[in-house]
């Protein structure tokens, strides 16, 4: 939501268009991801985790009320830009070019994440902190900064997934309070920990979802629910989770 009023303040105030907010708006969700990082989660990582959880979904209601009594909740228009306009027929289905991009860039966004946790130096560093930090920060690595960063990453890859979405579904406060089950069902059925599962799930879910609102609409609503049951109760860590 944070990375979508980005790109919409952008537009307004500088008339900044979207693939310039692609790029922008990223970093300074992000920059305000890595401020959340150090004022507020640090003083916690001594706690368990659910305190973590409380403040982020605590502190998302917050912003979220304030952008909501600021800018409404029925949405700002956000229009795509004029080179990814019209579309193409597949034959079976309308292909709008808009949503063909999101999906390809998406795809190579997940990928290269993938890549650069789990093949490269950095990553390599990054999973070994989470396992033994103290391990870790004892070979020079400098755990604190390499947590803080990783957590402005993440935030700015949401902000970067609020950008393509705003063309889509316009700039709302709610937009992200929307996806925040899905997105917790995905990883469940995925397996916590597990990039690539997060990924080839979410893909699939999203696929199922939409045939769903094709031939039944009436469980589109609850059938990424059901197909979440369904796997914990046959593999509890998920599909590409592993056993500790």
């Amino acid at each position: 939501m944070m990375g979508a009023f980005v790109a919409y303040f952008l537009l307004q105030w500088a008339g900044l268009g979207y693939w310039w907010a692609l790029l922008l708006a990223p970093i300074v969700v992000g920059f305000l991801g890595v401020v959340l990082e150090r004022t507020m989660l640090k003083r916690l990582y001594h706690l368990d985790h659910l305190y973590g959880l409380l403040l982020t979904f605590g502190l998302a209601l917050i912003i979220q009320g304030l952008f909501r009594n600021e800018f409404g909740s029925s949405g700002l228009p956000y229009a795509m830009p004029a080179q990814l306009a019209g579309g193409r027929s597949l034959g079976f289905m309308f292909l709008p070019n808009y949503r063909a991009w999101v999906i390809v860039f998406s795809l190579a966004t997940c990928l290269v994440t993938w890549y650069v946790i789990e093949r490269t130096k950095l990553g390599s560093y990054l999973r070994a902190a989470t396992e033994n930090p103290a391990l870790v920060q004892a070979f020079g690595i400098n755990v604190p900064r390499m947590i803080t960063l990783t957590y402005g990453f993440g935030v700015a890859l949401a902000a970067l997934a609020g950008v393509l979405a705003a063309p889509i579904y316009q700039v709302n406060p709610l937009m992200g309070a929307d996806l925040i089950i899905v997105v917790f069902a995905v990883v469940v059925i995925g397996g916590l920990g597990s990039i690539m599962g997060s990924i080839l799930t979410g893909f699939a879910v999203g696929i199922v979802e939409g045939l769903t609102k094709v031939f039944y609409p009436e469980a589109s609503n609850t059938v990424i629910f059901v197909i979440m049951a369904l796997v914990l109760l046959v593999k509890p860590t998920g599909l590409f989770g592993r056993e500790k």
